[in-house]
């Protein structure tokens, strides 16, 4: 069987400034969603050696959404919200198969790749 040759491409894209707004807010709201999540798996772990998953945390962002102080983030698509939701869940099940450290909150980094 032959190998299959893997290409990747590099791209750069000039987003205008409302663009550049909305994907900093996009980011940001997917940051706080995976910390929110981390901390309450974390808490619930530690307090009761209880597992949360996916559809717990999914069920939680639903009713963040719905809390006036969090409102805003219903101001960006749900679906990065739910990724960095799975993206966690994969951090967990990696960790807990001995393959990764336990998962760490994201900083924000300003810019920087």
């Amino acid at each position: 069987m032959l190998g299959v040759a893997r290409k990747a491409f590099n791209y750069r894209f000039y987003p205008t400034p409302e663009q550049e707004n909305l994907l900093r807010q996009t980011m940001g709201c997917t940051r706080l969603v995976y910390n929110r999540a981390l901390a309450y798996r974390t808490q619930a772990w530690y307090e009761d050696s209880q597992r949360v998953g996916y559809s717990e945390t999914s069920a939680m962002l639903t009713q963040w959404k719905q809390q006036e102080e969090l409102s805003f983030l219903n101001e960006v698509s749900c679906v990065p919200l739910q990724q960095g939701l799975r993206h966690l869940q994969k951090a967990f099940s990696n960790f807990f198969a001995g393959h990764a450290a336990y998962p760490k909150f994201k900083k924000k980094r300003n810019g920087e790749c």
